[in-house]
């Protein structure tokens, strides 16, 4: 009489992997139960002003009466709490983080876990894997009707780690009129669909006389996207207190216009908070 075969060592770790995957897949989104809507800030490459329009676009929503969560799984360089102002840390009891608030937006970022800020964060990816799950498991967000994620630029392990655990209803893709960061952010656009994902809209930064305008819009068209606005180099940028939207009205109108736009395209979706 035959015996079912046994497991070898490799088949044996290879289950228990996928059961502790599936695991924290299960606890990430029973954390995300009371979140109605979860949108990524994303671009192909750094400097484009992702983490600006993140943070901007946060406290836009949250001005207009919305329940918003602003949560930065850039590892490397987690800048949304400078850029917010946030002076308060978030609480850390029995393993779970309780977001800090600021401007009415709940902040969870690894600055927060940094001594210094201008330390070097010299993570393989395993490493950076882990700290984004333990970031969406540990964190309780409470009710939102909207998560901003701040994603890192690029198309390699970090963001792959966020599309592949964060249950997302889309992405805002940010680029600059420049043609090389136009590239960028085709090659971005390219791995959110091949993951079968989401693109919300885009938005054009940095535009007006210094480096163009009109790209975005044009990027839209090529990849039959909607072009959620653009975003005009101003100087009140400089002020570095507090989100740019709370410094400058014609700054806050541009957003107030892609908050919009942004709750249409979700709509169209399917997808609205």
């Amino acid at each position: 009489m035959s015996t079912p075969q046994q497991a070898n060592p490799q088949q044996a770790a290879r289950l228990q992997q996928i059961r502790r995957q599936w695991e924290q897949k299960r606890q990430i989104t029973d954390r995300l139960s009371a979140v109605r809507t979860t949108v990524g800030v994303y671009s192909g490459k750094g400097g484009v002003g992702k983490t600006t329009v993140a943070c901007n676009l946060a406290t836009t929503l949250a001005a207009q009466g919305e329940r918003v969560g602003l949560l930065d799984v850039d590892i490397d360089c987690p800048n949304v709490t400078r850029v917010m102002g946030v002076r308060d840390k978030p609480d850390y009891q029995d393993g779970q983080i309780s977001p800090a608030e600021c401007h009415g937006v709940k902040v969870v970022s690894m600055a927060f876990f940094q001594e210094n800020e201008d330390e070097a964060i010299i993570w393989r990816g395993p490493m950076i894997h882990n700290a984004i799950n333990q970031f969406l498991q540990a964190t309780d967000w409470g009710e939102l009707d909207y998560l901003i994620v701040d994603l890192p630029p690029g198309t390699s392990d970090s963001p792959l780690t966020v599309m592949q655990t964060l249950p997302m209803d889309g992405f805002v893709v940010v680029s600059t009129p420049q043609d090389l960061a136009i590239i960028d952010a085709k090659r971005c656009i390219n791995m959110i669909r091949k993951l079968n994902l989401n693109v919300v809209g885009i938005v054009e930064n940095y535009s007006g006389a210094i480096f163009g305008e009109g790209a975005g819009r044009q990027l839209a068209e090529d990849i039959d996207a909607p072009f959620l606005g653009s975003m005009s180099l101003s100087g009140s940028y400089r002020d570095t207190s507090r989100p740019t939207v709370l410094v400058d009205d014609a700054v806050s109108g541009e957003y107030a216009a892609v908050a919009e736009q942004l709750r249409s395209s979700l709509k169209a979706l399917g997808r609205e908070a």
